[in-house]
């Protein structure tokens, strides 16, 4: 087989779509709605450029360069097995993994002893709040165990089922708001005021979904090989489509979202979270049943994400050290998320964060490189434009990390705060470019024995 029929075409989109679509991809747009008001058009195409636009494209990017060790490599191996380290830990056991179990709990178990008084409660001297929130994470990471320990056959399990349900209670959701609005769009708050689509386009990094990307594209791979496809060049060709598909799902669902929380927004003026407004605007609309319509949402959301990242970081730690096996490395990652979701999670939040901070303009710089190279082919010949643009990015973007820690880089901080979209976070962008044709200059310039490699 050489391309796979329409219905299973949209059924891989599906299934990306799902591994991507977590917590923090239903907290953000309405958030965003609420923040931006009235100018929650152009905040919402910034955010869609780095929230989708960037995910996609690196999943696509992966998918042509070979996988991310591929595209990695070509600035050096060392720095590939490190930066791939580095993702792996952040979207798994150290952050995101944990995070989904944690999140839809507040989300599910937690409004229910709300309603009920019981959150100050006692059972048998145990806390009933800590006491439930360990027994469903042990459920929680049990069920997504099982799920994730064949990662072939997640489009049978995550795009069959669990996605269409999830944009179904997405869909009510947004239905009720459209056929009873509960609110008005009130004035663009904070950063939306003086600059809405550069305001939006900065909160997309949020999502982390970038990083997520440079992973999901080898589960996505296997499971289009699932289907019979052998060739590599057929296989890359069906990633792309399922990268269209995903894409055009998640301008729908963010759109409905943002539509959402432009509205309830409205409804209080302490809303802290888009968490807190999704809870408002389903509680106005459908009473009792709304908290139970959102918790639903949440959980689905979370352990589809779940699910994908235990098989992209069992992959890529069962490939690299393989003694343990598949199996062994997700029942590993299993257990060490339950127990992080229950202790130390906001430990754990504040050393991954300046990790984050670090990596993720390089793992930006990294996939538009990599699509560069689709249309130059020859760049890759040129030795030094990886390493140099990649140093030039990191240096800034490691001073950056550090600085999200509390530590101050001498020299370093201050030259990185005078450089151009500073203020903006985006103090990287000029370093880069910079980078990228210093590269090309040493290219031509430099001998072949003096390879960066």
């Amino acid at each position: 087989m050489t391309s796979l029929p329409l219905g299973k075409r949209l059924l891989v989109g599906f299934t990306l779509f799902a591994m991507f679509f977590g917590a923090g991809n239903l907290i953000f747009p309405p958030w965003l709605g609420a923040q931006a008001g009235v100018d929650a058009l152009p905040a919402l195409a910034g955010f869609l450029v780095t929230a989708v636009g960037f995910p996609i494209l690196g999943v696509m990017a992966v998918a042509e360069s070979g996988g991310l060790k591929s595209l990695a490599g070509r600035v050096h191996p060392a720095f590939a097995f490190v930066f791939m380290l580095l993702i792996y830990l952040s979207i798994g056991p150290c952050l995101a993994i944990p995070r989904t179990a944690s999140t839809s709990f507040e989300m599910v178990v937690r409004p229910i002893l709300e309603n009920f008084g019981l959150l100050e409660a006692q059972m048998g001297g145990w806390s009933l709040l800590g006491t439930s929130q360990f027994a469903y994470s042990v459920v929680f990471f049990l069920l997504a165990f099982a799920v994730a320990l064949n990662p072939e056959k997640l489009t049978q399990r995550l795009g069959r089922f669990l996605c269409p349900a999830l944009i179904t209670l997405i869909a009510i959701l947004w239905i009720g708001v459209m056929a009873t609005p509960i609110g008005e769009p009130g004035a663009a708050k904070a950063g939306y005021a003086a600059n809405a689509f550069f305001t939006g386009f900065i909160d997309g990094y949020q999502t982390m979904d970038t990083l997520a990307a440079l992973n999901f594209g080898l589960i996505i791979a296997m499971n289009i090989r699932a289907f019979g496809i052998k060739t590599e060049s057929a296989v890359v060709k069906e990633t792309i489509f399922a990268g269209i598909v995903a894409a055009v799902i998640f301008f729908c669902v963010y759109g409905a979202l943002s539509q959402v929380g432009m509205e309830a927004g409205s409804l209080s003026s302490s809303f802290e979270n888009g968490a807190q407004i999704l809870t408002a605007a389903a509680g106005t609309l459908f009473g009792p049943l709304g908290t139970v319509l959102l918790g639903f949402v949440f959980f689905i959301a979370c352990f589809n994400t779940c699910v994908g990242l235990i098989a992209c970081c069992s992959d890529y730690f069962s490939s690299l050290m393989p003694k343990l096996g598949y199996r062994g490395w997700a029942a590993l990652f299993a257990f060490v998320s339950m127990i992080v979701s229950n202790a130390g999670l906001t430990l754990i939040l504040k050393f991954s964060i300046p990790v984050l901070v670090a990596i993720y303009p390089i793992a930006i710089v990294l996939i538009v490189l990599a699509l560069i190279t689709l249309v130059w082919r020859r760049l890759p010949q040129h030795r030094w434009v990886y390493p140099m643009t990649i140093l030039f990015t990191g240096v800034v973007a490691i001073t950056q990390g550090l600085e999200a820690f509390g530590l101050t880089v001498p020299m370093l901080s201050n030259v990185c705060r005078d450089l151009p979209w500073a203020a903006e976070g985006l103090q990287w962008v000029s370093p880069a470019i910079g980078g990228f044709f210093v590269g090309l200059f040493s290219s031509w310039k430099i001998p072949h024995c003096c390879d960066p490699s």
